[in-house]
């Protein structure tokens, strides 16, 4: 059994928020993906981000439409947003997902709209689908 992993760093503007970047560490194993994100703005300095949420999701075998969650560090104003995505990424990859998150894109922290939100979502998703797709070894190949 193969212990081996890949690890991928990227950073990318927050979408309608160029001052802002979202930093991505995704580590990926032939069983699990481990997600991080944080963002950051050019005002802040270089220091150590919050912890924010932390939330395992793994495919549901019952309903393959529900993935299952449960949040094993809990940050109130990342919460949804993580266990959102980490659901998200279980139900497309089909993969367990642990993912920890400090971006707090609503409320007053950002002011993004619900809009802004969900585009900032929308292309950390695509960025992680692609390269778990990408890193995801196929099974029962000969």
């Amino acid at each position: 059994m193969s212990s081996e992993s890949t690890v991928t760093q990227l950073s990318m503007p927050l979408p309608r928020s160029l001052d802002t970047r979202i930093h991505v560490h995704l580590t990926t194993k032939t069983k699990a993906a481990t997600l991080f994100l944080t963002s950051v703005t050019q005002d802040e300095q270089s220091g150590p981000a919050a912890l924010g949420s932390f939330v395992y999701a793994l495919p549901n075998r019952l309903d393959p439409a529900q993935p299952i969650s449960t949040a094993i560090y809990s940050v109130e104003s990342t919460l949804e947003f993580t266990t959102r995505m980490a659901k998200l990424l279980a139900k497309r990859t089909n993969l367990p997902v642990y993912v920890g998150c400090s971006i707090n894109l609503g409320g007053s922290a950002m002011g993004l709209s619900v809009e802004e939100e969900m585009e900032a979502f929308r292309a950390i998703v695509d960025v992680v689908t692609e390269r778990l797709k990408r890193n995801q070894p196929v099974i029962g190949a000969s």
